[in-house]
This record gives C-alpha cells, structure tokens and sequence, in this order.
C-alpha cells in the first residue's frame, strides 16, 4: 500500500466523527426549527405570546459551504434583524419592547408594555443586508401613530445609544432556508464592517415613537395583530417579490401523483371526505410540494368516472376468467343490501348496493337474487346460470333460497353462519331463565344509580377513583321484544356493571348511601343485591356466555370459513357450551337443548358433503392413510352426503359419483399430497394457527384427483362455497347517499359508482374490518405516556 492512499483513509478515517456530528448538529437544528414553527403557529391563532406575531425562526446554513443548517436564528418580521433563538421571550423584551425595533410601534397593553425603551445596537454590530432587504421595505402600518408623524433622532445621539447598547448581535437574512444551489445570484450572509462600505455620515434611523404616544387601537382587539402581521408581510412581498423557494413538479410526474392522490380519496371513501380536498392544510401541502389543487369537482365527476371505469373492467374480467362462483347477498335487515361475487380461487368482488327501505318480502328477494345471478354469468364467457354454484344470504333461508335451489338443482344456496350464531343468542335470552334474571336485575340496578343523585355521585366517585373515568350505566329494555339490538344493548349494560363492580361495592358502603337506605326501600333491595354473591355470579355467567358466541362471530368476520367448516364450528360451540355449563353450576341440558334447536334450523346437507369431500379435514388412520372423517357424521348425514352429491349431476352420472365415493372413501388420498393441504402458519396479525393455503383443496381435486372426474366436479363447485354472507358492508355515510329522497339520476349515479370503487377496493386488499373499529383499537392501545412524542398538558 502505498503512502498516500494510507494518507487518505487516515484523513477520512478522521474527518468521519466529523461528519457525523455535523449531522447531528444539523438534525438537532431541524428539530429546534420545527418546534419553534409549532409555537409561532398556536401563538398566530391566539394560543400563545403576543411577540410571535413579528419573530420568526429561520434556519442559518454554513456560509458557501452548501451543507445542511446547523444553526436556528429569529428573524424580526418588521426589521429583518436577526437574534439567537435560546431566549425568544428575552429577545421580544430587548427588542420590541425596549423601542430597539425601528419599526415597532408599541408591545401590547399590560405592565411589560410599560417598560423603558433601549437604544440600539452600534453600527459595528450589524450585518451586511441583501439587496432587497429592509431598507427598500414599506413603512410597516403598525408603526404608523394615530395622531402623530413620525420623529427622527439626532444622528450623534442616536450612535450614543447604540454604544451603549447591549452585545447581542442581529442578522439580516431571507426567512427559510433554501438549499445551495449553483446559481450565480444568490445572496449569502457575510460580516461586515459598515464603515467600510457606507460613507462617514451615516443616515439617521427612524426613532422609535414616543413613549407618551397613543397606542394604535384596532377594531378587532389583539386577535387583528395576527392579521395586522400578515397584511404588512403581503405588502413586503408586494415591493420586494421573491422567488418561490419551492418550484412546480414537471407535468407528467404532477399527474401521476394527483391520480395516485385522487384514487386513495375514492377508494377510501367515505373513511375520507371528498370534501376534504378544499381543506386549506392538504391545499398547502400540495403547493409545499409542487402540486396543483385537487378540486372537488374533479375528484367526483373526470376522476370518479375513470376509476369506475377501471373498477368495472377488472372485476368483469375475474369474473369471466373463474368458471363458476358463488353469489352473497347480506343487509337484508338493513336499509341498503349488498351483493358480491364469491370466486374459486378466494377473492371476491362487489356487484352492486341496493336500497331496501323496506322489510323486503320473500318473492321480491328471489326476484333479486337472481337477477343478481343473471347478471354476473352474463359478464363471463357465457351467460349460462350453471356458473352459479350457489347462494348465500343472511336471510330467506326458508323459501326464498329454498325455491332458488329447487328450480336450479345445481346451486346450494346456504344461510350465514354469522347470522345463526347471532340468532343463537336471542334463544337463550328467550328460553333461559338465568339470562332473563340477570338482565332484569342489572337493568334495575343501572337505572337505580344513573336517577338517585347521591347514589350516582357517590358512584362517580369511586369509578374516578379506580376506572380513571365516571359514567352512567348502559339500561336495556326487558323484557326483550325480539330486536336484536336489545340483546346486544343487554350485552353491553352488562358489561358496564362489571366493569363497575368494585365502584358499586364501595359506593354502597358509604355512610351516605346508608342514609339514604332508612327512607328508601328500593336503595335498600339495590343494596342487597350489590352484596348478594348469586348476583354476581348470574351477571359473570350470561355475560361469559354472550362474549363466547360474540368472539366467534368476530372470528368468522376475519377469516370468512367456508362451508366445509360449519360442521366443525358448530361442535367447537357444543364444547365450549359445556365448559360454561360445567364453570357456572348450569343446566348442561337446557343450553344444549337450546343449541341444538338452532343448529337444525341452519343445518343444510351441504355441511356435511363438503365436511368429507374437503382433503383439509381428512384423517390419518393406523396404517397411514389419510381418510374422509366419515365416522365424525349421524347416519342421518351420511346419507344427505350421497343426495346431496347426486342432486349435483345429471342422472346419467349419478351411478358412476357413488362408486367414486366409495373410492374416496376408502383410499383418500395420497399421505405427501394430504399434509401439504393441511400445513398450517401462524397469522401475523393475531398469532392464531391458520391453514397456509385455502385453495389446495380445491387444486388437489383438479389435479392429482383427475380419476375421480365426476365426483371431481361436485367437490371444486362445493368445496369453495362460503359459510358466511359479511363482505362489504355499507357505512352510514353510504346509507345515506343511496337512499336519500329526491336525489337526481346523476347524483345517485355517482353515489352506486363511488361505492362500488371503494368495496372493490377493499375486497381486493381482503380488509374486512370496519376502519372505525381499527381507530378505536388504536386509540385503545396504551396509555399517553407510550406515544412518542406527546406532550402533557
């Protein structure tokens, strides 16, 4: 190695600590820089000092070196001077109150306004200005006395004062800062003695008014100084126009960042206001950037129509490349019903919204299903209705998709799985007189203490205590007439008196709880039955047994199984039926007589075809095979496998399916091939094992299952189905724009369009969730103390 090149890697090895604590000191500036801008901002708006009206921060970059700024300075807006930024209260006082501001009429009304003017700075202190600094600057207004000229001071007198004046030194410099470029006419910041460059006779400076002046009064009071400020800074950019230091984006790269802006709006509707758009803020981010405005007009008329365009042909297209899919109807007991397109390979798309203002009869809904159905085949290669494999809906399982099925042997048309378990519910609440007790007793609780004052302070008060937080608790109405939503108000009165079981308990115990007890006879019953532990343990039980079912709901809305899986579901809900029984001292054959009601009224043989035909949930036997789970069916359900599958073909074939049956039956399949199928992967966002691919089962039938052609075609079209009808769900937002009365053809036209882009989008990214519900998880995630960056009030 020679030495020079050991030379150089010494002086670099040297000159990298250097470098590092250059960006330190440079992020640190930045960071300072920001911080004061945030101040300034609160102050402009009046949450703040009155000074920030005429100081702003400024960054200094090192002087023709082009390296980021190091240094954070405060520029007076009515003289350009500039100070340190460690003390900007100290710099107000030194110089705008103290009269060194040559253009500062008077500080604001108070004791600090009364203080002594100081006298400015010697010449020998300044720095040299650019050209288009202050001294070809307008007067500013707020120095302008109401009824007085102005006075200018001896010139010998005024370098007195100047003498005496403090050390602090001041800078003129433009009031951002701007990256060095390689432009020749640039203005840097350089010392210089003005003796030098001005003649011996130095022009006199304006003096700063009087101190016996009247001060200049506006009609708006202190909130017109903001304005004030920024009427007299129009006017300094009016004389003295400076270059933007923020030049436009090229065309070609502006459009394309407005298309990507313009389709998040859409596709984030209504999560995201169209009308936010015109917010000033995104408005100065855009310009801040380089961008043009996004107008409204724009984003709901050109805009809109290209994104539905787009939207419409790429979900034509999954359509005509699936051979057969599955049509989900869901909101028939809400006001707009949605209607998707389940494919083979687990995606879905979004067919269109319906309003449905009223209770829809059975007949309307068959009318509509399939019209839905004859729609979607006649987007793919043929218009067949055979493509249909089947329907699923949250409501008309009993004639409607029961008459469907009948007329078109070929579909398999289900109920969702979501809505049974939630019917499951309101059959305990009706049948069990655990559920019926609880919630009466909790109902008389609640209202008790959210009406009688002293109770509901006392209670307040120990909530503060141990929750942090004091509220009334939730009533629901019993007995329940049937609606669903009281038996999830139930559920959440519930919940709110758990959660204050601890508040309850002390607030009774007060001695002025006890005072109202003599007189009171329903304080003394609610007493009680605040002490009574069979109270608590009915209210733990129902509440358990809801949040169980509940949880499993929330499951199926994640992870949308399929309906090979309603069989298993349904006997992880016996199990955990009996657990709550067993736990709670509970009549093990009352809430299973319960349960199994339901379960005959969802059942469709379906459950149990796919049960066995699907290769996920097949069963290694002792010599290795793995075999259809036949031994897990009633005999009643190997039967409706053998219908089921031979309703699905003609009867040509129906001899030749049974025989491959009885093949599958006994051979199953290929032990290499079955494992792969049932590999499993934890879920990223919850941890839970899931099956790492949906679509193997189907793809081991259309491959390495090709002898069994017949049966074949039974288990691809069965296998895929979807066990529940929760897709997209319309906000109340959406509601409101699809059902509003009177509204013009054209507006209702672009409602149908902009929710069918932001459904489709959000069936292609498989987000089921409801964003409302992330932001409340997300706000519900630790305390303030573990965010970054907040600051306590």
């Amino acid at each position: 190695m020679s030495t020079a090149t050991a030379k150089e890697e010494e002086a670099a090895a040297a000159a990298a600590p250097a470098m590092v604590g250059e960006e330190a000191a440079a992020r640190a500036a930045l960071k300072r820089y920001e911080a004061l801008l945030t101040v300034r901002a609160k102050a402009v708006k009046g949450k703040g000092a009155w000074y920030w009206a005429h100081l702003e921060p400024v960054l200094v970059p090192p002087a023709e070196t082009g390296m980021p700024p190091k240094a954070v300075k405060l520029r007076c807006a009515l003289c350009s001077a500039v100070f340190s930024a460690s003390n900007p209260s100290r710099t107000a006082s030194e110089h705008l109150k103290r009269g060194t501001c040559p253009n500062f009429a008077s500080p604001p009304p108070g004791p600090a306004g009364a203080s002594a003017l100081q006298p400015a700075p010697t010449p020998t202190q300044q720095l040299a200005l650019p050209s288009n600094s202050t001294a070809s600057s307008p007067v500013p207004i707020s120095s302008i006395a109401p009824s007085s000229s102005h006075h200018h001071s001896n010139p010998h007198h005024h370098h007195h004062q100047q003498q005496q004046s403090g050390s602090r030194k001041r800078h003129s410099m433009p009031p951002a800062y701007t990256p060095a470029e390689p432009v020749s006419h640039h203005h840097h910041l350089v010392v210089v003695d003005p003796s030098l460059v001005y003649p011996s006779a130095l022009p006199a400076l304006p003096a700063p008014p009087p101190p016996h002046q009247s001060e200049l009064v506006l009609s708006g009071g202190k909130g017109d100084f903001s304005a004030l400020a920024m009427l007299e800074d129009s006017v300094k950019r009016l004389k003295s126009p400076k270059a933007s230091p923020v030049t436009m984006m090229p065309k070609p790269q502006a459009d394309a960042a407005l298309a990507l802006l313009s389709d998040w709006f859409l596709e984030s509707s209504p999560g995201v206001s169209l009308s936010a758009a015109s917010h000033p803020k995104l408005r100065a981010f855009l310009r801040h950037v380089g961008l043009p405005d996004l107008q409204r007009a724009d984003l709901a008329g050109p805009r809109l129509d290209a994104r539905f365009a787009e939207a419409r042909a790429d979900a034509t297209a999954r359509v005509r490349d699936a051979l057969f899919f599955q049509l989900a109807a869901d909101g028939w007991r809400e006001q707009v019903v949605t209607l998707c397109v389940n494919l083979p390979n687990g995606t879905s798309v979004f067919h269109r919204a319906v309003p449905v203002p009223a209770m829809a009869p059975s007949d309307y809904a068959e009318e509509l299903m399939l019209e839905a159905v004859a729609s979607v085949s006649a987007s793919g290669s043929s218009s067949d209705l055979h493509r249909c494999a089947g329907i699923i809906s949250d409501r008309f399982k009993s004639k409607a998709l029961r008459d469907l099925e009948k007329k078109n042997y070929w579909m398999v048309n289900l109920s969702c799985q979501i809505h049974s378990f939630t019917r499951l519910v309101w059959d305990f609440a009706r049948e069990l007189s655990l559920f019926r007790s609880a919630t009466a007793k909790s109902a008389k609780l609640a209202a008790f203490f959210n009406a009688e004052q002293t109770a509901r302070s006392l209670l307040h008060k120990h909530q503060i205590q141990q929750l942090g937080h004091a509220s009334l608790l939730r009533v629901a109405h019993v007995p329940f007439n049937g609606n669903g939503r009281n038996y999830r108000a139930a559920f959440e009165m519930l919940e709110d008196i758990l959660n204050s079981a601890h508040p309850l308990h002390r607030a009774v115990q007060e001695d002025s709880y006890k005072l109202v007890c003599i007189d009171d006879s329903a304080a003394r019953e609610i007493a009680e039955m605040v002490h009574s532990e069979a109270f608590w343990i009915e209210v733990d039980a129902v509440h358990s047994l809801v949040k169980l079912i509940f949880d499993m709901v929330r499951e199926m809305e994640a992870d949308r199984p399929l309906v090979g899986q309603c069989l298993p579901l349904w006997e992880e809900l016996r199990s955990k039926v009996r657990d709550w029984c067993e736990k709670f001292n509970t009549d093990e054959g009352a809430a299973l007589n319960v349960l199994e009601k339901r379960f005959r009224k969802s059942y469709h043989p379906a459950w149990s075809a796919a049960f066995i035909l699907d290769p996920l949930y097949l069963v290694k036997d002792a010599s290795g095979r793995y075999l259809p789970p036949f031994k897990c069916l009633t005999p009643d359900q190997e039967k409706d496998v053998d219908r089921l599958i031979t309703r699905m073909v003609s009867r040509e074939e129906a001899h030749l399916v049974l025989m491959e049956l009885m093949k599958w039956r006994s051979d199953g399949l290929d032990p290499l091939y079955a494992q792969a199928v049932q590999v499993r992967q934890p879920d990223p966002s919850t941890g839970r094992m899931k099956v790492a691919n949906k679509q193997s089962s189907r793809l081991v039938w259309e491959t390495c299952l090709s002898e069994l052609k017949s049966l074949g075609k039974v288990a691809v079209r069965l296998i895929f189905l979807h066990a529940t009808s929760r897709g997209f769900r319309c906000t109340p937002s959406m509601v409101r724009w699809l059902c509003a009365p009177g509204t013009m053809a054209s507006g209702n036209d672009r409602a149908h369009r902009l929710v069918f882009v932001a459904a489709n989008s959000k069936l292609e990214r498989r987000d089921f969730s409801s964003d409302e519900d992330k932001d409340a998880e997300l706000l519900a995630e630790g305390d303030d103390d573990d965010v970054p960056g907040t600051v306590e009030p």
